[in-house]
């Protein structure tokens, strides 16, 4: 058997309504801490739903400061903000509340607040020295699995984005608590799901690190998410079945934080960073062209997930592949989202821009099944349009 190393967060509580108990749970663990901070975005603080949290850090003797500047893909200056203002309420313990950039943005405080290292030093692999403030993570999309990963994302420029990637980046606690999503748009809950499922197919085919661990999550993240995402779209309020789409993308989240992420992810990223289109929906765009492109040296694998999301398919491992794009496919097309590059205001004038920018992603496209040329990009790109 191939030797293998796996990384996760050190605790995990899935539980619908464990929000409105932080402050309980939190305490249990940390005893010590005194000044959190809540690090979410203004578009959740107006729903509400951090009230309840936020009052519970307080009955369990935190000083409670929230921080909710952040934004969509943060760009190094929200980041920056976000540090210096947990540095001014000086914070001991830092808890992320939102989707995947307002987890992002905690992580980096976590690391940036005691003044250690400066964000320029830390971006690449394993660039974080010394210690941390205490991290809890509690996302309220069912998506990018960042409360579980060890991986925080930056908009550095107009269009590019740099990545900080080390253990330290590992929340101590996830809590998966299904209430915070209950009022997701139809087509949040469809783009960030489909992200979710890209996670684990991708985790799955992962060229280097794929290994035992990161597949049984995998499989069982696609599982989760291929019976629910549908009905999590039709009926969001359906709390059995977004509390299965939070653990699916947990699940998948672990997966490819140990088996990483390839092509899928590296064409979306200039998708997401030129049109400002939201990463799922980046992800679901060229998802079924880079599946279809990588099935001459991945056929086999997409088989197999394909038992678990479409288990009527049947034939050879090609056939078995061509329905699993099809599912795919298929999902989009039902939850309503965009499914052509076209729709998103992308035209074939800019498909050279694409394909330039996504050759940069070396790092994801290492991880890919079969090499990828800049006119494989391109083409990609093409058939996505």
């Amino acid at each position: 058997m191939t030797a293998f190393a796996f990384s996760t967060v050190a605790n995990i509580v899935s539980e619908p309504g464990a929000a409105a108990r932080l402050g309980e749970i939190v305490r249990e663990r940390f005893p010590g801490p005194r000044r959190a901070l809540v690090v979410t975005d203004a578009g959740f603080l107006r729903t509400g739903l951090a009230e309840l949290p936020c009052l519970d850090l307080q009955r369990n003797g935190f000083r409670v400061s929230v921080y909710s500047g952040v934004v969509a893909d943060p760009p190094e200056e929200v980041v920056m903000d976000a540090v210096r203002f947990a540095q001014q309420h000086d914070v001991d313990l830092v808890v992320g509340l939102g989707g995947g950039s307002s987890m992002d943005v905690a992580k980096l405080i976590a690391i940036l607040a005691t003044g250690e290292q400066q964000l320029a030093d830390i971006y690449g692999i394993g660039k974080v020295s010394g210690k941390r403030l205490p991290l809890v993570q509690v996302p309220t999309t069912a998506g990018t699995g960042s409360e579980v990963t060890n991986i925080a994302i930056v908009t550095t420029g107009a269009t590019t984005k740099m990545g900080v990637v080390a253990h330290q980046l590992y929340a101590d606690l996830a809590i998966l608590d299904a209430t915070l999503t209950l009022g997701l748009p139809a087509m949040v809950t469809a783009a960030t799901g489909i992200d979710a499922m890209v996670h684990a197919i991708e985790a799955y085919t992962s060229k280097h690190k794929k290994n035992p661990l990161s597949d049984t999550l995998a499989r069982q993240a696609l599982d989760l998410l291929s019976k629910n995402l549908i009905p999590a779209c039709e009926n969001g309020s359906r709390l059995e079945v977004r509390q299965a789409m939070l653990l699916g993308a947990c699940l998948a989240g672990q997966a490819f934080s140990n088996a990483p992420v390839a092509a899928v992810h590296a064409l979306a990223y200039p998708v997401g960073g030129i049109f400002h289109v939201p990463h799922g929906l980046s992800n679901s765009l060229v998802l079924p062209h880079v599946l279809r492109f990588n099935a001459p040296e991945a056929a086999p694998l997409y088989a197999e997930l394909a038992a678990i999301a479409v288990p009527q398919a049947s034939g050879s491992a090609e056939a078995r592949t061509e329905a699993l794009i099809a599912a795919m496919q298929q999902t989009a097309r039902i939850t309503g989202i965009q499914t052509t590059l076209q729709q998103v205001g992308i035209a074939e004038s800019d498909l050279d821009r694409l394909a330039d920018d996504a050759m940069l992603q070396t790092r994801l496209l290492g991880n890919n099944p079969r090499n990828l040329t800049r006119a494989d990009a391109r083409a990609i790109y093409a058939a996505a349009l």
